[in-house]
């Protein structure tokens, strides 16, 4: 069922598994991927000064905003490499999982964002918890913002 849960249980799952590949060394990024990531850490910057998900003192349109802005930035991404964007819910991501498991699973909130973003101006904000959820995945310790962390190459 494609619900926010669905997206970020699956988020999270092609994202380990993706991690999880790198610090066993079965996968070890290539000089592409890695220009990749630097990119789309360079496009997606949150501009959050230092503050910690969730970011409540921000307007909606702002929140939602910073959340799906990373969907176009992960679809150029994927075009970029030649990776395919797969959907994550009720998927399980293929071994080994690499560059195209890890974006997806990232894509899988974005994706959510820009659907929050219509839903924003065809009638109102999203559940807050979701949107915090959605926040604390991309922003913040051990989330995407530090993907870079988790690489050993």
């Amino acid at each position: 069922m494609d619900t926010f849960a669905g997206r970020l249980d699956g988020a999270w799952e092609w994202w380990s598994a993706a991690i999880e590949e790198t610090q066993e060394g079965r996968w070890v990024r290539n000089a592409l991927e890695r220009q990749v990531m630097a990119d789309i850490r360079a496009a997606t910057n949150p501009l959050h000064g230092g503050r910690m998900a969730p970011f409540t003192e921000d307007l909606w349109h702002a929140r939602i905003g910073r959340i799906a802005n990373w969907a176009g930035v992960l679809r150029l991404a994927a075009a970029a490499g030649g990776w395919r964007l797969q959907p994550v819910i009720g998927h399980s991501p293929t071994h080994p999982a690499g560059m195209a498991e890890l974006l997806s699973g990232i894509y899988a909130i974005a994706e959510q964002g820009e659907i929050w973003m219509t839903r924003l101006r065809e009638g109102g904000p999203p559940p807050e918890d979701e949107i915090a959820k959605a926040e604390g995945f991309l922003t913040g310790p051990g989330s995407i913002e530090d993907l870079e962390l988790f690489f050993y190459d």
